[in-house]
């Protein structure tokens, strides 16, 4: 049996924070705001996780109000999805996901970003597919206001 689910996140880019996407430290001149380390790779990732078993979202497992969430390594979080979509007999089947940034270029970062959600999914790099695109200088991301990131998950009964 399959599910498959669709997850979105958004996140404003400031000056002091750092860049982190798919667990990937990327050096930029700005960094995405948040109470966690603001990958919206990963959380787009997880609530496409989550969203295929009609678990909710990130936010209903790790509330932006906990003091323990604060800072948090978002690849540790998935971990903790991919530990409770087991929990319900489920694994990854393969994952699709694309991030929306104006700057900096992510091509360069991408096979690490593959190899870091592989790992924390349990899964091979070739189930995991990350692109990057920009949005030719139109909307937030394209004005680099922020980076946004859509995936869909398919999940398979184990």
């Amino acid at each position: 049996m399959f599910r498959i689910g669709h997850g979105y996140d958004v996140h404003k880019l400031v000056e002091g924070r750092k860049l982190i996407l798919g667990g990937v430290d990327i050096p930029h001149t700005t960094g995405l705001l948040g109470h966690s380390d603001a990958d919206v790779l990963a959380h787009a990732i997880m609530d496409a996780m989550l969203g295929a078993l009609a678990l909710g979202d990130i936010g209903h497992l790790f509330p932006d109000t906990a003091d323990e969430y604060e800072g948090a390594d978002s690849m540790k979080l998935m971990a903790e999805v991919v530990r409770v979509c087991r929990e319900n007999g489920y694994c990854i089947g393969n994952i699709d996901a694309t991030v929306i940034a104006q700057a900096p270029k992510l091509a360069p970062h991408i096979v690490k970003m593959r190899e870091n959600i592989a790992k924390v999914c349990s899964c091979e790099v070739s189930q995991i597919s990350v692109k990057a695109t920009t949005e030719e200088h139109l909307g937030f991301t394209g004005e680099k206001l922020g980076i946004s990131a859509h995936a869909v998950a398919l999940m398979q009964k184990v």
